[in-house]
């Protein structure tokens, strides 16, 4: 199911110094855990599926449980000569954290507002300073002290009242991504008794400092589907219910134009989206309809002055254009053009100031920025040299400014923060990403874009960074990473965490495949639906490349991708198990049919327009031929390492239990195979920002291991 993995930037030291290498030592002896078989069958369109495992979709029952803990002490006690491994893996990748790190100020209504970490804690402490950075520190949330006594903690969703006073702020104490919403006075710094339940966390203030409006969910598919209206203070059994999404295939959420006129509902699919909006002074009023839902019409909307700003696809414009209306003419047919459709460049997003259009827009597999003048003065763009990095833009709450705060990173080039006055060209980097262990030298690691051939002629671009001096004579051991679907664009990215691979002889890359977006809209559209085979078709011709250029070879290469990306790993090692020596499949959505037959399961419904609906045949018929759970025959399969979140709200964790069970029972090989729960987390994994890096050094220490590599 739906995930955008959103890659962590943390830091290194250079080990390749102590890189040594061994043959490994797994355990291969001790007897893997065996699930009971108990057959369901299940029946579609007189097709019959036989599901050996059903049983484990089930959390409350103590088999299961039982079975869970069995498969993490097999994962265990298999890998526990890999302990100083990860230990050391923890350790240096710890290491080049800045433990004591903050983010950039960003300066919103009359504060400076901060998020910060103290060295040694986990989590994150919000702060602000009235005015000016030397005014005196305000804690608005110490996470540490919060996250005590709970084995997963997340908060989310802060909101501050206009006035300054209040703060609305969700926290999930679980990991299903269910939260409840509290408010807090920040003039007594206590918080408020009343508790809303079942929500997503976040929530808008209205004008009168006292309304706030949230999300909630269906309590049992966890669709967000209602929006209520909240006096603060009040009693949240008296809520008022707003808006109601009845449609089963769309979810709500609630917004603050950056005018701050308005309070703003969205209620999307995968292919329609439908706008509200009522002026924030009149928390009392009722919802205005944008312009109503029509199937396949994609917008979103930004106001600024008497206008909205639209970007849409309406009309065919499949990349996205730009329109204008008034604020008191909505409908689609007063909308009038500002950027035009155009064929090879997709307009992703727009960031509008008093003087400025700022328009973020994609092309050739690569992010541009784009400044615009409103007097017509003369556009221009970022200038950009790397032959592969990613750039966006931040924080940019305020109007009146010339200046525009953006992001740019590399593969091999850390985050930096940076401040560009638009009007004099002048740029300031605010902060750059440190590395900590004073080894680190981006001038030492190369990268590159390479552009592999699919099957039906389309070429597949790749990014692709590792240490210079490196020789392409197919003995490198290689990690190649995808996600492919949804639309979402992985884009090359920094992370100290990988170096640890990259300083160990490892060759990283990334697989723009299709189901993404990183060349247009119709890439996404060509790896979705019935055309979803393209996706994983792209990623076996990526590997193939690879090893065809001599950057590594089967015995050497790994693949990696988690929840709709571990779906494309269960599909390619049904497809081509050969052409891997190992695979790490994170919280891996992999029993499709079942899932999407099963309306009950969290989020399905809206899915549809990604994958398909299976009650109509040709779908059901598509699904069953990829859907990795369905396939698994028996052959030999590569090592692989399976993760899951026993609370997980978007995979459930039975899919990849279930798929670990019938892969024991079927695969005619002796390779490794893990099933590693979380019992505490759900679908990020762990909370803390150093239990991720324990959970990380799993994985890498799992690919070292299969490389003979011991330090």
């Amino acid at each position: 199911m739906k995930s955008v993995t959103v890659a962590t930037c943390l830091s290194l030291i250079f080990a390749a110094s102590c890189t040594n290498k061994s043959n490994s030592k797994m355990a291969h002896n001790l007897p893997a855990p065996v699930a009971k078989i108990i057959p369901k069958q299940l029946e579609k369109y007189g097709d019959i599926r036989t599901d050996n495992y059903y049983w484990l979709n089930n959390r409350e029952n103590p088999e299961v449980i039982d079975y869970l803990k069995k498969e993490n002490e097999y994962y265990q006690k298999m890998t526990a000569h890999t302990k100083p491994l990860q230990d050391e893996l923890f350790k240096e990748m710890k290491a080049r954290i800045k433990e004591d790190d903050s983010s950039v100020p960003y300066f919103y209504n009359g504060y400076y507002y901060i998020t910060r970490f103290e060295t040694g804690k986990d989590y994150p402490i919000y702060s602000r300073r009235k005015g000016s950075l030397s005014a005196k520190e305000e804690i608005l949330f110490d996470c540490n002290d919060m996250a005590k006594g709970h084995t997963y903690f997340h908060m989310g969703g802060l909101s501050i009242s206009p006035d300054n006073t209040q703060v609305a702020f969700g926290i999930d104490i679980v990991g299903r991504r269910i939260y409840t919403i509290q408010v807090k006075s920040l003039l007594t710094d206590e918080v408020i008794a009343d508790k809303i339940e079942n929500t997503t966390g976040n929530s808008v203030w209205a004008n009168d400092n006292k309304t706030i409006f949230y999300t909630r969910q269906d309590k049992v598919t966890l669709r967000s589907d209602k929006v209520y209206r909240h006096k603060s203070g009040s009693d949240p059994k008296k809520d008022v219910l707003v808006y109601h999404e009845k449609d089963d295939t769309f979810a709500v959420e609630v917004s603050k134009s950056k005018s701050r006129k308005y309070i703003i509902i969205e209620s999307g699919s995968t292919l329609t989206t439908e706008y509200r909006f009522l002026a924030a002074d009149h928390a009392e009023g009722d919802f205005k309809v944008f312009q109503k839902r029509i199937r396949g019409l994609e917008y979103s909307i930004s106001h600024y002055g008497n206008h909205f700003y639209i970007r849409t696809n309406a009309d065919h414009a499949e990349n996205f254009k730009l329109m204008q209306t008034p604020e008191n003419a909505t409908e689609k047919s007063h909308w009038t053009e500002l950027i035009p459709h155009r064929k090879d460049v997709l307009l992703e997003d727009i960031e509008i100031f008093k003087d400025y259009l700022v328009v973020e827009e994609r092309s050739n597999g690569l992010t541009k920025i784009q400044i615009r003048p409103w007097n017509g003065e003369g556009a221009y763009y970022l200038p950009f040299e790397s032959e592969t990095y990613t750039a966006y833009t931040t924080t940019n709450v305020d109007f009146e400014t010339d200046v525009l705060r953006y992001s740019y990173q590399s593969m091999a080039t850390p985050s930096s923060v940076i401040d560009f006055n638009m009007k004099t060209k002048h740029k300031e980097v605010l902060k750059e990403q440190q590395v900590l262990g004073g080894k680190f030298d981006k001038n030492n690691y190369t990268e590159e874009r390479l552009w592999a051939t699919a099957a039906d002629g389309t070429k597949i671009p790749i990014s692709v960074v590792y240490r210079k001096g490196l020789k392409k004579d197919n003995s490198n051991p290689t990690l190649l990473y995808a996600y492919g679907s949804y639309g979402a664009s992985m884009d090359p990215y920094f992370s100290s965490t990988r170096l640890s691979l990259l300083d160990r002889g490892f060759v990283y890359a990334i697989a723009h495949i299709r189901g993404g977006e990183e060349l247009g809209r119709h890439w996404y559209e060509d790896g979705k639906l019935l055309k979803k085979k393209n996706t994983f078709t792209d990623f076996i011709d990526c590997s193939k490349f690879l090893i065809a250029e001599k950057y590594t070879a089967a015995q050497h290469l790994y693949a990696e991708g988690g929840s709709a990306g571990g779906l494309l790993m269960g599909v390619v090692v049904n497809m081509a198990p050969e052409l891997y020596h190992g695979v790490i499949a994170q919280v891996p959505f992999v029993d499709v049919v079942t899932t999407m037959l099963d309306d009950s399961i969290p989020l399905t419904t809206g899915e549809y327009d990604e994958w398909g609906n299976p009650n109509e045949k040709k779908y059901y018929e598509y699904m069953k031929s990829y859907s990795p759970y369905d396939n698994v025959t028996a052959k030999a399969y590569p090592n692989m390492y399976v993760s899951t979140g026993l609370h997980d709200s978007q995979v459930q964790y039975w899919e990849p239990a279930k798929w670990v069970a019938k892969l024991r029972a079927l695969k005619t090989d002796n390779n490794l195979l893990f099933l590693d729960t979380n019992m505490d987390a759900g679908h990020g994994g762990a909370s803390g920002r150093f239990e991720a890096l324990k959970e990380l050094a799993k994985e890498f220490s799992f690919l070292l291991d299969l490389e003979g590599i011991e330090r």
